[in-house]
């Protein structure tokens, strides 16, 4: 354990002369600052990491199959499973990608799932990230950083070697690759994630290609590289939002996306990773519906299970919500990174009218769940010089391409701040590395 605690300078000293930050906007100004490595790792054992495994691929798979079904045939919703109020007056929706078919019919190609775990030890989803979920790099470079600084923790530890991720990566872009290029797309250096960007072209044998750089043809995409050499693209993987991608199809003022791609996507020419109109399935609205689709679509019971979760649409959750809202934790369902969540808790009663008064004016935009005591998980103080408990989740990552398949690790996120259940990057929080244990 010293030699865990020995080496957090170490890693952050590290992680800091690599550019390993994190990017926000705050009242109009680009800062960028560190994401806080904790070295005392999440351990999960085999036994859990089976299982949670198995559920997140079942839970996945379903997914996929339901963003298949909205653009095309929409049975679920035909069969009365989902009320089409919710699919249509997503925020996600894309009305522009009806009957698109992508490559190999994946359109969460990476999917990013946010779990914690309770108390009495069950796994618990939060949240389904499937447009462009990040957060994979840090666990990987903290890992790398963490065998060079202390080599020997690691020895005779029976730790899941989690360095394949960017082989996964480069893997299902060669799977759904339409002929030409691999391609992860930034819009630049300015961008909150770009270390990552950068990192995961690195390691997956991907192109980094920023806006400028992909032009559309004829329907087909290409790369200008040195001396503006044209090169076929077959794969993009794209970390900028459905909107901007295309400003002919879509925004038309975005600066940072690709005229025409939407043509060469529809032409069957181009894989793009995630999809898109991914935004549909991690509505925070169709979260409440997920299980059912596991049901319907696999005909399986899931394995894993959200959180108790109610939806203001249905007169019986609407009541509830309404009269136990103090002891709820409310959720925008188009808001992201922690942002929009509102303990009802921490409301004096004149709040609490006003969030009753906009539930009751627009009920599709919200959800309300009970709250979660997760685990904590212990972090170590340097301010105190000792270990202290905070509450932190999980992001698991979802690889499908001809097959779907869990990445044996992940990002542990947690809370600084030991009052706060939120444990984003954009909150303040830090993360770890989460071990997943073998045979």
């Amino acid at each position: 354990m010293d030699a865990l605690f020995n080496s957090i300078d170490a890693v952050n000293s590290w992680l800091e002369r690599f550019g390993v930050k994190f990017g926000i906007y705050k009242n109009g100004t680009f800062k960028e600052q560190l994401f806080p490595y904790d070295s005392i790792p999440r351990v999960i054992s085999k036994e859990d990491w089976d299982m949670l495994e198995k559920g997140l691929s079942q839970r996945v798979k379903a997914l996929n199959m339901f963003i298949y079904d909205v653009y095309h045939d929409k049975k679920i919703i035909s069969d009365g499973v989902i009320p089409p109020e919710f699919v249509f007056s997503s925020s996600g929706y894309m009305h522009e990608c009806e009957g698109i078919t992508p490559s190999m019919d994946v359109y969460a190609h990476i999917a990013g799932i946010d779990l914690v775990q309770s108390k009495d030890g069950d796994w618990i989803i939060l949240e389904d990230n499937l447009r462009i979920p990040s957060g994979a790099s840090y666990p990987m470079i903290a890992r790398s950083i963490m065998r060079k600084v202390y080599p020997e923790i690691f020895h005779d530890k029976k730790i899941v070697d989690n360095r394949n991720y960017g082989e996964m990566l480069g893997k299902m872009m060669d799977e759904v690759n339409t002929g030409g290029l691999n391609v992860i797309f930034t819009p630049g250096r300015y961008n909150s994630a770009f270390f990552e960007h950068s990192y995961l072209a690195e390691k997956s044998g991907a192109v980094l290609a920023y806006p400028g750089e992909i032009i559309v043809e004829n329907d087909t995409v290409y790369y200008l590289g040195l001396h503006g050499n044209k090169q076929k693209v077959g794969c993009i993987y794209r970390r900028i939002s459905d909107e901007y991608m295309d400003p002919n199809s879509f925004v038309s003022d975005s600066l940072i996306g690709i005229p025409n791609l939407l043509q060469a996507y529809k032409a069957g020419n181009v894989a793009l990773v995630n999809a898109l109109g991914n935004g549909v399935a991690d509505d925070k609205g169709i979260y409440y519906f997920v299980p059912k689709m596991i049901e319907y679509y696999l005909k399986e019971t899931p394995i894993l299970h959200n959180a108790p979760t109610y939806l203001p649409y249905f007169k019986e959750d609407y009541d509830y919500i309404l009269n136990n809202i103090s002891k709820l934790v409310i959720k925008d369902v188009a808001e992201a990174g922690g942002y929009g969540v509102i303990f009802g808790r921490d409301l004096d009663e004149a709040k609490l009218e006003e969030l009753k008064a906009l539930i009751i004016k627009e009920p599709r935009r919200f959800i309300a769940q009970e709250v979660i005591d997760f685990k904590d998980l212990e972090i170590y103080d340097g301010d105190e010089g000792k270990t202290v408990e905070r509450k932190a989740d999980l992001r698991a990552f979802v690889i499908t391409g001809k097959e779907t398949k869990v990445w044996a690790s992940g990002l542990t996120r947690f809370s600084r701040n030991p009052n706060s259940f939120v444990v984003n990057s954009s909150q303040g929080g830090g993360f770890k590395d989460t071990w997943v244990l073998g045979e």
